[in-house]
């Protein structure tokens, strides 16, 4: 806008400029050689008096040479009957243009080497028509044009000048206004919920900065009002807490009672954080650091060890397959538990009891894939599942645990993707992408599932048979059975 503003500002006034400058540059042009003329024309009009009285040569190159003889001044007096003509002063112009003027009467002129004459006709006391000629040099002609040119000028370009610096100023208090706002809107998006915008400026950028600032209080009281939503309904579950923990503390010694006892104490921390977190003022929305992250491996273990007692009681066969060796991965261990236990809740709560299930960690150059699959009904429309997030509308099911393992996902700039396994039912495959050292920006997914669409359709060619991702890791599953 401000570089925009100042191009306009220069073509305007350069076009005033040119539009004044041209037409009085040559008007000064023609002033010039008026009054050069008008000079001359005095001259000539300073020997007429003495060409009316006489016509002695003598007398004449005298008053000739008081008028201006050194300027070239001539005298041309035709002969009389049976005479001479005189002539005083050197001739310049042609002959024919003499007689012209003579033969006409009245005064002409006409150019010459060097310049221009004047031919002034004048009446002798005889009747006859003398004619004097007064040479004007061109540098008579021009005296003071170009200084004039150089004034006009000078002046035009200070005017140009003038109208881009004021122009420059009238674009930064357009622009910086602008720019503070467009600032303002970045540091509400990276989670600075106190920045707020001056409102100065112009009247519609001075609107703008209210709205947004508005718009800023209002997000922040949004944000307020639902911590302290998510912080009320968290503690409201601290009673039913203290049942289960009461509860559990009388089940006596046994490896489901430790178990039980422990499910409660890690229920109850998770309560906590989730009160703790949601009672903070800022919002955490910075990244990982470098060397942030788990062992997936690990991870799938201890939670496939959780789970473990449940199947044995409910007559489930199981598998873990790919989790023993050590495969880091830039998620929180806390993240990864917790989209691991939604899905392994969704198996046992959508399954019934003696369905087998299978935990399959694949790790890659530049991916780990996790993949939970299960022998169940599976699910007859996985896009709607993924896209719902509202849950299947049976009891129990609020659509938050795919959602939690689809937000695990993008975070590190994978997805999610549900499709049928090797086992006959769902099977859900988690691609976490591993940290290159490159930042994840908005939109990163979109173009990381081209590369990799385009990897795999690479590899498939390679294998012969063009098979999708999905069947490739079944037939990874296939190899291995069930306990």
């Amino acid at each position: 806008m401000r570089w925009a503003l100042v191009k306009v500002c220069l073509a305007v006034t350069a076009m005033v400029v040119v539009a004044f400058a041209v037409p009085l540059g040559l008007v000064v042009k023609e002033m010039a050689r008026d009054r050069a003329f008008s000079n001359a024309e005095r001259e000539a009009a300073a020997v007429a008096p003495a060409l009316s009285i006489t016509t002695d040569r003598d007398k004449l190159e005298r008053v000739v040479a008081s008028a201006g003889a050194d300027r070239g001044m001539a005298v041309h007096i035709p002969a009389p009957r049976g005479g001479t003509a005189v002539d005083i002063g050197r001739q310049r112009a042609a002959g024919r243009d003499i007689a012209t003027v003579r033969k006409l009467g009245r005064a002409s002129t006409t150019e010459v080497a060097g310049g221009s004459t004047l031919l002034q006709p004048v009446a002798l006391g005889s009747g006859a028509i003398a004619v004097v000629e007064v040479y004007v040099p061109e540098s008579e002609v021009t005296h003071g044009v170009f200084t004039a040119w150089a004034v006009l000028a000078a002046v035009g370009l200070a005017l140009v000048v003038g109208s881009v610096a004021v122009a420059d100023r009238l674009g930064v208090r357009m622009v910086r206004p602008a720019r503070r706002l467009v600032e303002g809107a970045h540091e509400l998006g990276e989670g600075k919920l106190g920045s707020r915008v001056p409102e100065d400026g112009p009247t519609e950028l001075r609107l703008a900065a209210a709205a947004f600032n508005s718009m800023a209080d209002q997000v922040v009281q949004l944000l307020a009002n639902e911590r302290e939503l998510a912080a009320d309904l968290s503690h409201r579950l601290r009673t039913p807490l203290t049942v289960l923990r009461l509860n559990a503390a009388s089940l006596g010694d046994g490896p489901a009672a430790e178990q039980t006892r422990a499910a409660v104490a890690q229920l109850e921390r998770e309560v906590d954080t989730i009160i703790r977190t949601a009672r903070e003022a800022k919002p955490q929305t910075a990244a990982a650091g470098p060397g942030a992250g788990c062992d997936a491996a690990e991870v799938v273990r201890e939670r496939m060890g959780f789970w473990s007692a449940l199947a044995e009681d409910e007559g489930r066969k199981w598998r873990v397959a790919g989790a023993d060796r050590p495969v880091r991965i830039p998620v929180a261990r806390a993240d990864l538990a917790a989209a691991l236990d939604a899905l392994l809740g969704n198996v046992f709560r959508h399954t019934a009891e003696g369905t087998a299930f299978a935990v399959d960690v694949h790790n890659a150059d530049d991916a780990v894939i996790v993949l939970v699959s299960d022998a169940g009904q599976g699910i007859r429309d996985p896009e709607a599942a993924m896209a719902r997030g509202r849950g299947s509308g049976a009891a129990g099911s609020t659509g938050l645990g795919l959602d939690i393992v689809r937000r695990l996902a993008e975070s590190t700039g994978g997805d999610v993707r549900i499709g049928s396994s090797v086992l006959g039912g769902t099977e859900v495959r988690i691609w976490i992408q591993l940290d290159d050292g490159k930042p994840v920006r908005k939109g990163h997914r979109g173009s990381m599932r081209r590369r990799r669409s385009r990897r795999q359709a690479g590899e498939g060619g390679r294998r012969g048979g063009g098979e999708p991702p999905e069947k490739t890791v079944s037939t990874f599953n296939r190899s291995r059975s069930l306990p």
